[in-house]
């Protein structure tokens, strides 16, 4: 059995979650606390170092707590309680605090202002040393087992055979997509809801799109056939298919549904869903008559090589011009632009993004404290729950606010 006196808390997992966990309760319970982070890989804070194209999208501009949780397809319902304990702007302070100021960006999107990740990991790293968090790296963790004891209530074997134990352990090991949390949470007594991925691109071999990697369409509409599976916004054709904000978010809103089909479905989408298309393409008709439709298209700022390709996939004569366009092509040309179907064959990882939806059930869970409601001392902080957001800062906001409530109640 082990010799060591246990600690007061010990964070298996070092990410954004257990890092936020670990110094909310050190820097409240104050000096003298034993407070220790066990991660699995050589450095802490992986995540947080690629995000964003490293640059760490730290949160997001939304400070409305209702508002907040309409981005977050798995736990939306469950978060405007922990939302109004800790909340966007609530992280923006504490990083302000400590000397990182962040920024917004057009989209909401909110980044330090070095555009460096590594100022957020320093910030981090730094506030846990002057609390006196301990961290050990290369550290995995097989096994907890519950001892039931008064002065400790969990023994944590670790994969180097050393036995510790804690009075509170707190579980934030990532996406339950990693054997070793879900194992960890089970063993527990957490059932687990099923992991699926969130937020991919989607796999289309297309001869309207092929061989057009970076072309982007700034306002989109995109729907899955055969469902209600739909969003809006920026489209970005990459060298497999097709990402960007719009596919990120149905990926996202979309995962179970998604998983089931095997990620083989029909997309839709309308390139131009601001625009009166049938009206434009008409009226251009009669204006631009001698000039060749291929040439370039009717909408400000529609890539060319797109719409040469929407073209010709509307049966469009190279060297045809608008006054020879007929009804027929016109409508083929129409349903192109607003209605086209591509078949999704497959999906990829975003990435900056690495995020699964599923984990332990929030009704299994205190959300007030981000204890358990089945073993009393064990906590839960991030993506290990069952909650995942949109891309845009919202899965790191989910990091911040459930390590401080773990964090906070551990202290009390």
């Amino acid at each position: 059995m082990p010799k060591d006196p246990p600690w007061d808390l010990i964070v298996v997992g070092g990410g954004a979650a257990g890092f936020f966990a670990a110094i909310t309760y050190a820097e409240k319970a104050g000096p003298g606390c034993r407070v220790l982070i066990l991660e699995k890989s050589p450095q802490v804070l992986g995540k947080v170092k690629i995000s964003g194209g490293g640059r760490c999208n730290v949160t997001h501009a939304c400070f409305d707590p209702k508002q907040l949780t309409r981005y977050y397809p798995r736990g939306h319902k469950s978060l405007i309680g922990p939302f109004h304990r800790w909340g966007a702007s609530d992280t923006v302070d504490w990083f302000c605090q400590r000397g990182v100021l962040l920024k917004t960006e057009p989209d909401g999107r909110m980044f330090p202002v070095t555009d460096d990740s590594q100022t957020i990991i320093d910030c981090l790293t730094r506030s846990a040393s002057s609390a006196g968090v301990i961290v050990h790296t290369s550290t995995g963790v097989p096994s907890v087992i519950a001892t039931e004891t008064s002065d400790a209530r969990f023994q944590i074997t670790t994969e180097k055979g050393k036995h510790l134990l804690a009075r509170s352990l707190l579980l934030a090991t990532g996406g339950t997509r990693l054997a070793a949390g879900a194992k960890l949470a089970q063993s527990l007594g957490h059932p687990l809801v099923p992991n699926v991925p969130s937020l991919f691109a989607f796999k289309i071999t297309d001869p309207r799109i092929n061989d057009l990697p970076g072309i982007s369409l700034t306002h989109t509409h995109i729907s899955v056939k055969g469902t209600q599976l739909t969003s809006d916004g920026p489209l970005l054709i990459t060298h497999h298919g097709l990402s960007g904000p719009a596919v990120l978010k149905l990926s996202a809103w979309g995962a179970r549904e998604l998983h089931n089909q095997q990620y083989h479905f029909t997309l839709t989408i309308n390139w131009l869903p601001k625009l009166d298309v049938a009206t434009i393409l008409r009226e251009t008709r009669q204006s631009w008559g001698k000039r060749r439709v291929c040439g370039r298209a009717p909408f400000e700022s529609f890539p060319k090589r797109l719409w040469e390709r929407l073209c010709i996939a509307a049966g469009v004569e190279d060297d045809g011009t608008w006054s020879q366009l007929d009804k027929s092509t016109t409508t083929r040309l129409l349903t192109e632009l607003i209605s086209g179907n591509f078949q999704v064959t497959g999906k990829s990882l975003n990435k900056d993004e690495f995020v699964t939806c599923g984990g332990v059930q929030l009704s299994d869970v205190q959300l007030k404290t981000m204890e358990s409601k089945i073993q009393s001392g064990l906590y839960f902080a991030g993506e290990i729950l069952d909650i995942d957001g949109v891309t845009g800062g919202f899965n790191f906001q989910n990091a911040w606010t459930t390590g401080f409530l773990a964090g906070t109640a551990v202290s009390t």
